[in-house]
């Protein structure tokens, strides 16, 4: 795997004129820093030094705001709970003594402004494409097929916490308005197909290189990630034929390694950053870390299957329950083993319960259980032995998301998106069930 020590930047480069007994009067030439180069040095005649460092800020920015994004969404989806130092993670989140949620708190501005600023590069990359002659025109589309597919990932992101996007952000001057669900899918698979036909003339290698894409970093093969997001907005679309015909161009695998897929890295590298949705493991009641710690939510282990093998895989029993503002739980977080573990975009497990869903809004009923008794069996459960109906089969499909998925920023959304919301626990007297997160107060002056 390439290490993400590309996603470090040096400082400014600086000049100096002067002679040991007299400084004499010196002219400076403009400087544009190579590896920290100013906006208008890159959206004028930038090199291929500057644009492969606009993609590095592309991918690295995709990381911002994924655990407060991921924590809050869990947390209001009733998946975990965050013990810290802020009160706001176990008392805002869950609507504690009748409160609402704040449109200008971190977790309602750091998922918003994580996912802009990785769309923000894209766009700079976009332009600056258009007035250099630094790259050719297939290497100038092998860009543009990265970008769009990414800013179509990121908009999706920001669907699934807000509901609503604004997509038209790439003149800050002129901002285009906040678009509700629909019409943010739309433009998404716009993008989508448009970097379809970017990748398609790209040739064979990109001009760039990618931190967390082996296996996906050449044209052909990034267009498969493509593919698979599109499958996943068809499927948020209702459009399972769509979304079928998407997966059959990804890299999909009904019988292959669930964990295949790009993914988000990390490392401790200087001016890197690291997994923060890793926490250290209690090792006894004496050294039991609770004072940041992702507890989770008891209905997740109680609810569990007998047997069901992710339930290990994922959490831990606690040396001692933990209680904090009348919250408790008897497991903590196993998801990852370190602070440098990768955290997927999107792997093949989560593509063949894509298949799934899409096979149930086609009626494919018999193809949709083929696929949730893989995910079954991977977890040591036996096939699925329940009605062959949509219904039935949507039940199933949401209770594997549930478990396969768990912390991932997933389980707030399916029970939006189906109407289950309600259904969710209330942990405590006068706390509520939020399933959507306000758009940042800065964003909506002027709406």
């Amino acid at each position: 795997m390439k290490i993400l020590s590309k996603y470090r930047f040096s400082g400014f480069a600086f000049m100096l004129c002067a002679s040991m007994f007299l400084i004499t009067s010196c002219s400076f030439d403009e400087q544009v820093d190579p590896n920290r180069p100013s906006l208008a040095g890159v959206l004028t005649d930038a090199s291929q030094n500057q644009l492969n460092n606009l993609v590095v800020g592309v991918e690295s920015a995709m990381r911002n705001g994924i655990a407060i994004q991921t924590t809050g969404s869990g947390t209001m989806a009733r998946e975990l709970y965050l013990f810290d130092a802020d009160p706001r993670n176990t008392g805002d989140l869950l609507g504690a003594n009748g409160s609402s949620l704040d449109n200008n708190s971190f977790y309602s501005t750091a998922p918003w402004g994580g996912r802009y600023r990785s769309i923000k590069n894209a766009n700079i990359l976009l332009q600056s494409l258009e007035n250099t002659a630094s790259v050719t025109d297939v290497q100038k589309a092998g860009y543009r097929g990265f970008a769009n597919t990414i800013i179509a990932y990121e908009l999706i992101e920001v669907l699934r916490s807000y509901n609503r996007a604004r997509v038209d952000v790439a003149d800050p001057d002129n901002l285009g308005p906040i678009l509700e669900f629909t019409a943010v899918l739309t433009e998404i698979r716009a993008l989508l197909n448009t970097a379809v036909s970017d990748l398609n003339a790209a040739g064979s290698e990109f001009a760039f290189s990618l931190g967390g894409f082996d296996g996906f970093d050449t044209p052909s093969t990034f267009l498969q990630f493509n593919r698979a997001v599109e499958a996943l907005a068809a499927v948020y679309a209702g459009d399972g034929s769509g979304a079928l015909t998407a997966l059959g161009a990804s890299y999909f695998n009904l019988n292959g390694d669930l964990t295949v897929g790009p993914k988000h890295v990390f490392s401790l590298g200087a001016g890197d950053i690291t997994n923060d949705l890793f926490k250290i493991a209690s090792v006894s009641a004496d050294e039991a870390n609770n004072a940041d710690q992702i507890i989770v939510h008891n209905s997740w282990i109680n609810e569990a299957e007998p047997g069901d093998s992710r339930v290990m895989a994922k959490a831990a029993v606690r040396p001692n329950p933990t209680a904090q503002d009348n919250l408790n739980g008897t497991h903590e977080t196993r998801l990852y083993v370190s602070n440098i573990s990768p955290i997927d975009l999107m792997r093949n497990e989560e593509l063949i319960l894509l298949y799934a869903e899409a096979n149930i809004l086609s009626g494919n009923l018999t193809d949709a259980e083929s696929a949730l008794n893989v995910i079954r069996s991977s977890a040591s459960l036996p096939d699925y032995s329940g009605m062959q109906t949509a219904d039935a089969l949507t039940t199933e499909l949401l209770n594997q998301r549930r478990y396969s998925l768990w912390a991932e920023n997933h389980r707030m959304f399916d029970l939006r998106r189906y109407g289950l919301s309600n259904g969710l626990p209330i942990d405590r007297a006068g706390d509520q069930v939020f399933n959507v997160l306000p758009i940042p107060l800065s964003e909506n002056e002027g709406q």
